[in-house]
Order: structure tokens, then C-alpha cells, then sequence
């Protein structure tokens, strides 16, 4: 089940497994938020200092890969790194200059499963309205 403890594992395993390197500089709070149609995560620095990663709550269907939740909890980690909405040195002007997420997802080895989430993008505006109903 695609609950609150499956998430925080989830994020823990893929910082564990593809950020090794990564300083845990605050609490970084994980959970499923919103039912956005047009966006699967984001990231946002608390008022306490923690640091929160968004996820979608309509992601917790079975319908949703998983790899779509991993590749967007990767996504977000890569923003915590660069220094957005973390305590780590802001690295870049914009979050997504020059394509730098992109970049570094593939150097983690998320080639294939950016791929994926191409393919799934395509399918997921009919799915958005179909798990809407369902949760």
C-alpha cells in the first residue's frame, strides 16, 4: 500500500542507493500531497527550516508506476542538492538551467527511467481523469 511509511522508505532508499554523497543538511519531510493534473511534485522549504518534498497524492493509485514516484523523488532530490529550498549553497540561477536536472538524472543512471515517464506523460492527462474518480 502507497501510504506515508512506503513513501518515507521509498525516499530513503533512493538517497541511500543513488545520493550517497548527498548531506542530509535538515529534515527533509516526504509525503503525498495535492491532485495536480499538471504537475507530480515539488519542493518547498518549511518556515521550521525542514525541507519538504511534495508528491502527488493521485501517484498513491495503483494505476501510477512506481518507477513515476521514484524518478519524481529523484527529481526533487536533485533540487535539494543544487542548493533549492535546502540549506545547500543555491548552485544554479534557475532550477532547471540548461537542462542541469536532466543531466544528472542520467549520470545517477534514471536514463531509462526518464523514458518511462516520456511514454507515461503521454497517457497521463486520460489516467488523471480516471484515478481523480477512483480516490
Amino acid at each position: 500500500m502507497r501510504d506515508k511509511i512506503w513513501l518515507d522508505q521509498r525516499l530513503q532508499d533512493i538517497w541511500q542507493m543513488l545520493f550517497p554523497e548527498l548531506e542530509k543538511k535538515n529534515n527533509v519531510i516526504i509525503r503525498f500531497k495535492g491532485k495536480w493534473k499538471n504537475k507530480f511534485g515539488h519542493i518547498k522549504l518549511l518556515k521550521n527550516s525542514d525541507t519538504e518534498i511534495a508528491i502527488n497524492s493521485l501517484f498513491q493509485h495503483p494505476l501510477v508506476p512506481e518507477s513515476i514516484i521514484d524518478t519524481t523523488i529523484a527529481h526533487e532530490l536533485i533540487h535539494y542538492m543544487h542548493g533549492f529550498n535546502s540549506p545547500h549553497k543555491q548552485q544554479y540561477k534557475h532550477p532547471h538551467a540548461g537542462g542541469i536536472v536532466t543531466r544528472e538524472m542520467k549520470k545517477r543512471g534514471f536514463s531509462h527511467m526518464l523514458i518511462k515517464e516520456k511514454n507515461f506523460m503521454k497517457t497521463w492527462f486520460k489516467l488523471y481523469e480516471r484515478i481523480k474518480q477512483d480516490l
